[in-house]
């Protein structure tokens, strides 16, 4: 277990306010828990394999690591912005995140292992130090959208497991634990829903406990009321939202999707 694993995580069905203290303290103990995850995956690579191709084209793992690094580096400045009220964007320019990104990709493993450490050191430190009132100060997320601050915290829940999936070192999309997917779930569909380029369609998590979830996407006149429904577990699903995955193991007429951001 890492120094990013938590002894227990928080969780609350009764968290009624996003910029409440538990909702916050339920994402970042979550985030918390998913570095853990990947910072032990990556610890386990080597020389080699840190540098093999990742599920992501022409990215490697160290291209994957070096990105989840620097984005959490992007966090906190959104976290600085929310707390400051002085603008700090997430990154410079996207030719200075990409020039990161491809300048980490060449590090060696523990330099990798040791920047991702420490960038997600300061993305807790900085969350922690937040007071109640910023989370729900507006910034400008990376895609150019402004958000309330505490949707940054689940921006980075979102691709922590989803990259982890992308290194492609033994950790799939059905790993992720089912109460995170169940957010993700629906982070993912509240970007989809409501767009015209989005078919109108109702989309059905199985979970394994027996617990089923539906969220409807396409323009709110449009949605379906007896209409197409796609069935499937929420890795399935949530891969083929995010388009890392086929439709193979879903079921109903599972139709291409735009990209997600």
């Amino acid at each position: 277990m890492t120094d990013f694993e938590l002894a227990r995580r928080y969780r609350s069905d009764s968290m009624s306010t996003p910029t409440g203290s538990p909702r916050t303290a339920a994402l970042l103990a979550s985030i918390e828990h998913a570095t853990g995850h990947v910072l032990d995956a990556v610890h386990t690579m080597d020389e080699v394999s840190v540098h093999r191709p990742s599920l992501l084209p022409n990215w490697t793992r160290a291209h994957v690591i070096s990105h989840l690094a620097r984005s959490a580096d992007g966090c906190v400045n959104l976290l600085t912005w929310a707390r400051t009220g002085v603008e700090h964007p997430m990154y410079a320019s996207r030719e200075d995140r990409d020039a990161d990104i491809r300048e980490g990709s060449v590090r060696s493993h523990r330099i990798l292992v040791e920047d991702l450490r420490a960038s997600s050191a300061r993305l807790v430190e900085a969350a922690r130090a937040l007071p109640p009132h910023a989370w729900s100060a507006e910034v400008v997320g990376a895609p150019g959208k402004p958000i309330p601050a505490y949707e940054v915290l689940r921006s980075r829940l979102l691709e922590l497991w989803i990259h982890l999936v992308d290194l492609d070192h033994g950790f799939g999309l059905d790993d992720i634990p089912a109460d995170d997917a169940e957010q993700l779930l629906a982070d993912t569909v509240r970007q989809l829903a409501g767009r015209p380029d989005v078919p109108a369609l109702t989309v059905v998590a199985e979970f394994a406990d027996g617990t089923v979830r539906s969220w409807d996407l396409g323009v709110p006149l449009q949605r379906p009321q007896q209409g197409k429904r796609i069935h499937g577990r929420p890795g399935a699903l949530l891969g083929w939202l995010l388009g890392r995955a086929g439709s193979g193991d879903l079921r109903g007429d599972v139709p291409d999707l735009p990209p997600w951001l």
